[in-house]
């Protein structure tokens, strides 16, 4: 059977999530950047970032590129995606020997030939929790290592047990903590604290994924209008006049992290056996709340909002559009959100603008033309948002994500 794409679909009577055509289409596109993202590796598990065609950028490796590319092909494994074997391997032994501080602790945030840059951030940590979670699912000898490794350093280094919460960046000597704190680095943790119970089992991980949704979720986005705040001092207070690194800590809030945030309040609800009642709708009101003010006339979400709900940066990036793709599909499966009218739009988006369906892989970044553009990002930076898009929505369930991609291989 061809995979059909989804804007060809939309006559389609039955739902998307239970439709074997869409399946089909997921799965070859999932297949398609697992193939295009093979080229990532250049050896002894140096990973190099790619342009558009599938060849090196040279550059410092970064941590979260290694370790999102174990997790995405530890996820790969579970699709029955084999040769991903070889790119987990590599990587779990570069982030051992090459990314770990032997001496110090830690993981330097970025390499060469050497330390390119040693800053300890959290950020990059919460990646390698989820890598060793997700390597320990597909069966990795080492995972386990990495795993009880990433989470000492955590404990005894970025957890912040009166805020509940995770610190963000120390100097590589760990003699200084940046003041800075931040929302971003605290919803990767959740993602990696969920992918680490679902592998080991360990009560904590649960816990402190469920102090970091008390803070953000059931504190935070009610009282800012469901629009989650970036930036905070060193108290925890909101920082309304922060702006940073333009990707990774620009001024405002992020819809694309409001959508994703309800992905993983969602993953955390079901996984706590589905006792927390507010949560469900807490998640709606996030993907409805960004629905409503970032989705463009053009389509794709517009990158940040100020904070009365004003388009702050129009940019339009890819991940934004996976990670709606992942929420909306867990609100479908939970029935917290009424029809795929959004699902197949978002869908219709990606695959009419974003999804390279010739060579494998998603533009990161449109024009205003919509055609691909090379102005924040340069090439296809990584497969682990478009992965996941594919895959969130063909597993079966919404937490567990290995175990319902085996499930629905399994029919």
């Amino acid at each position: 059977m061809d995979p059909v794409a989804p804007r060809e679909m939309l006559e389609v009577d039955d739902t998307w999530l239970e439709n074997p055509h869409h399946h089909a289409w997921l799965r070859e596109d999932a297949e398609r950047q697992l193939r295009f993202f093979l080229a990532s590796l250049k050896g002894r598990g140096r990973f190099a970032v790619l342009d558009h065609a599938g060849q090196p950028i040279p550059g410092p490796q970064e941590l979260h590129t290694t370790t999102r590319l174990i997790h995405s092909y530890s996820l790969g494994l579970s699709l029955g995606f084999a040769e991903g074997a070889d790119m987990v391997d590599a990587g779990m032994g570069f982030v051992w020997r090459a990314h770990r501080d032997a001496k110090r602790g830690g993981f330097f945030h970025a390499v060469r030939s050497g330390v390119a840059d040693g800053t300890k951030k959290a950020y990059g940590h919460m990646f390698v929790l989820l890598a060793a979670a997700s390597a320990k699912r597909a069966g990795h000898p080492e995972a386990d290592r990495l795993l009880a490794d990433v989470a000492e350093v955590l404990e005894q280094r970025f957890w912040d047990e009166g805020a509940g919460l995770f610190v963000e960046d120390w100097s590589e000597d760990w003699a200084h903590l940046d003041k800075y704190r931040g929302m971003n680095a605290n919803m990767h943790a959740t993602e990696a604290h969920l992918a680490a119970y679902e592998a080991t089992g360990e009560a904590l991980f649960l816990v402190r994924a469920g102090r970091l949704i008390d803070v953000f979720i059931r504190r935070i986005a009610p009282r800012y209008n469901w629009r989650i705040p970036e930036h905070y001092s060193e108290r925890w207070e909101v920082d309304r006049g922060y702006e940073g690194d333009p990707v990774f800590r620009p001024a405002g809030t992020t819809p694309g992290h409001s959508v994703e945030w309800a992905r993983l309040v969602l993953q955390y609800w079901d996984l706590r056996g589905r006792v927390d009642e507010d949560l469900p709708e807490a998640a709606r009101c996030l993907v409805e709340e960004a629905l409503r003010l970032a989705w463009g006339r053009r389509g794709g979400f517009v990158y940040t909002l100020d904070f009365d709900g004003q388009v702050d940066r129009n940019a339009r990036y890819w991940w934004p559009v996976c990670e709606g793709i992942g929420a909306i599909s867990a609100l479908l499966k939970t029935g917290t959100f009424a029809g795929e009218e959004w699902y197949r739009r978002l869908w219709a988006f990606a695959a009419a603008h974003l999804v390279d369906q010739a060579r494998g892989g998603w533009y990161p970044e449109l024009g205003a033309d919509d055609r691909p553009v090379e102005g924040q990002f340069k090439g296809k930076p990584d497969i682990y948002h478009a992965l996941q898009a594919d895959l969130l929505p063909l597993a079966k369930g919404v937490s567990r994500l290995q175990d319902g991609l085996e499930a629905r291989l399994k029919g």
